[in-house]
């Protein structure tokens, strides 16, 4: 059987990650490398948990898509979540994975970019709030703040980001506390909006109220 373990370990899976994320460097793109990834696989995984809905083998497929969710930038920004599902296919089959399990990974991977995402199963769910929530200051690269367009300063704004779920209340809520002097909450809303609205659907699938909390004042 096909643990995270051994997705964390394959030197093939490692490249290209590293190797999407110089390409987004090339193209101006916010981090996303080893700590997007890693974060985004374990906050899917504590998000099941969480539920108590799910077995153990449910929650460590979650971690493996969250991991291996963006490798198809390597090939192409565009299209990067087919592309992405697509290369997941071909390395899980060669390590052995079930078919069935494959199936559920490259679901969740080929649904969580937001211009085509569907939560299609509690694994894409899982893997579209934890990567969707996944705003901080850190992941800006760009060091001239003179010459941060709209994504640099919505990331770099963010002083500190948290996805809470409360299970007693069935809702999950993305807590945010935004320097409005870097950027307002007006332009959060016109970059981040379609991300938003599919956390919302992300969270429904789960059975969950999904809550948008900018500076302790609810928005969505």
């Amino acid at each position: 059987m096909i643990n995270f373990e051994d997705i964390k370990n394959s030197n093939e899976i490692k490249t290209y990650i590293s190797k999407a994320d110089e390409s987004l460097i090339s193209l101006g793109y916010t981090e996303h490398s080893f700590a997007h990834v890693i974060k985004v696989a374990t906050v899917a995984n504590e998000i099941l948990a969480k539920l108590s809905e799910y077995d153990q083998r449910t929650l460590e497929l979650a971690s493996i898509a969250g991991y291996m969710h963006d490798i198809g930038n390597v090939v192409n920004r565009v299209d990067h979540a087919q592309s992405g599902a697509i290369m997941a296919f071909r390395i899980l089959d060669k390590m052995g994975m079930d078919v069935s399990e494959i199936a559920k990974v490259i679901s969740a991977i080929g649904n969580h970019d937001e211009s085509t995402a569907v939560p299609v199963n509690e694994v894409a769910a899982a893997i579209i709030l934890a990567d969707k929530s996944d705003v901080r200051r850190s992941r800006v690269r760009n060091r001239d703040f003179a010459t941060f367009d709209i994504h640099d300063r919505v990331n770099y704004s963010v002083e500190h980001s948290s996805l809470n779920l409360d299970v007693n209340k069935k809702e999950i809520a993305l807590n945010l506390t935004i320097d409005t002097k870097i950027c307002a909450v007006m332009d959060y809303f016109e970059i981040f909006l379609q991300r938003m609205i599919l956390c919302r659907r992300a969270a429904e699938f789960l059975r969950l109220r999904f809550k948008l909390v900018i500076n302790d004042v609810v928005l969505l």
